[in-house]
């Protein structure tokens, strides 16, 4: 068993040379391997790259881009100079922690790749397994923080925790309440980084250039796809065109000379919701369904083959999760915990059917929710499983050939249920 823990424990040598260039056409890039100088388990600085790749016992390095720049077509792709977690180096280890490794960093990536649309306001994004947990903005960074954590606090659990704002003290003692893994910020307010770094393990990150991120909203990188036969999918990265509630389309359909078009127009909150969750959906792994709520997550569908089982899925988490919410706030228990408990004799088992019941007359918050999909809609099965949870409104990408039957569907609700089209799809592989 020591064997079997030490594997995570090691720090691997990687042999992936220092620097290495890539030719498209007459165009080369060139990346320079990043490492850094660390302590080891021992305490002396030892100079490696990332700690090994997805799992123990897989080399990976990481690169950034240090000369040239690609265009394909019409579209300039991002240049060197512009580094965020590959532009790390140890003045922005405020606290190493654990050496990081692969899924630490590409965590904290793609969160970046959600916030750079959510500048405008202090948001957070905990990311577990290149997915996000939880996604909030809040009227203070510690708000913000809260609410994600609050929207999954069985996810968040040795997650990376991605704030666009400095960390404040109070939002430093709400995640020093957790097991993190990284947290990751553009800065730090005095007295925060005392709190965090009570967890030695903690890897706490002052991100280059996060301060910038707006820039970056519009940026398109090379995109790469490794196959296994050694081949490769080059693509150029996904941009989210939707900036405000005015770049969304109306829902329209024609079918057999009808037009359809919903009854009810979405109301402001909807359509800050739509954009905000939107946003998110950027970063959510295909194919995915989503709810969100008053700048909130509320349930988080990933990685399905079909769209009406992650739309049904995604409906079983926001109630799995609001009652871990409820079971926190008012036992200080996690809902399992709660339920073993009770079949230990140590609890009152009218307090699991209180928190039943909660929830289920709140339908897990998800009356008068936002429904996203990264797709639209092939049928209105899956618009059905959200409208059955009274979503007040939905919003995926439209071209379906059954739009009208979708559109139907939320004219069929009391009141009406308002749909957007956003023109554009956002899967993510």
């Amino acid at each position: 068993m020591s064997d079997i823990k030490a594997q995570y424990r090691t720090v691997m040598d990687d042999h992936f040379p220092s620097e290495v260039t890539l030719k498209v056409g007459e165009t080369e890039l060139v990346y320079r391997k990043r490492t850094w100088k660390l302590p080891d388990s021992q305490g002396e600085l030892v100079e490696k790259g990332l700690r090994y790749g997805e799992n123990p016992g897989q080399e990976a390095a990481l690169y950034e881009l240090v000369k040239g720049g690609l265009t394909v077509g019409d579209v300039e792709l991002i240049e060197a100079g512009n580094g965020l977690v590959s532009g790390l180096d140890e003045s922005q280890m405020l606290q190493a922690g654990k050496h990081p490794g692969k899924t630490n960093l590409t965590d904290v990536d793609g969160a970046l790749h959600i916030l750079r649309y959510l500048t405008d306001r202090p948001a957070a994004a905990i990311m577990k397994h290149n997915n996000p947990s939880g996604a909030a903005m809040g009227a203070d960074i510690a708000e913000a923080y809260h609410k994600a954590f609050m929207a999954d606090l069985i996810a968040a659990f040795g997650g990376a925790a991605v704030l666009n704002r400095p960390v404040t003290v109070e939002a430093a003692e709400m995640m020093n309440d957790l097991y993190l893994e990284v947290v990751a910020a553009p800065d730090y307010e005095e007295g925060s980084l005392d709190i965090l770094k009570k967890r030695k393990n903690l890897r706490i990150l002052r991100i280059p250039r996060m301060d910038e991120l707006a820039r970056y909203r519009n940026a398109r990188f090379l995109d790469i796809k490794s196959l296994m036969d050694g081949g490769m999918v080059l693509q150029t990265s996904s941009v989210n065109p939707i900036k405000t509630p005015e770049d969304l389309l109306p829902a329209r359909s024609e079918h057999q000379g009808k037009v359809y078009e919903p009854k009810r127009k979405p109301t402001q909150r909807e359509l800050e919701d739509v954009v905000f969750g939107w946003a998110v959906e950027q970063g959510v792994t295909s194919n995915s369904v989503i709810y969100v709520k008053d700048g909130c997550t509320v349930g988080i569908g990933t990685g399905e083959q079909d769209r009406v089982g992650v739309a049904r899925i995604a409906v079983d988490k926001a109630y799995s999760k609001y009652q871990n919410r409820l079971a926190w706030e008012k036992h200080g228990l996690k809902y399992d915990i709660l339920l073993a408990e009770i079949a230990r004799g140590t609890k009152e088992a009218s307090l699991k059917e209180a928190i039943d019941q909660e929830a289920k007359e709140a339908k897990a918050g998800l009356t008068g929710s936002i429904m996203i999909s990264d797709a639209f809609f092939p049928f209105r099965d899956g618009v059905d499983v959200g409208l059955a949870q009274g979503v007040s409104c939905i919003a995926h990408p439209g071209g379906s050939m059954r739009d009208w039957e979708s559109i139907e569907a939320c004219n069929e609700t009391d009141p009406p249920t308002a749909m957007v089209f956003t023109g554009q799809r956002a899967f993510k592989h």
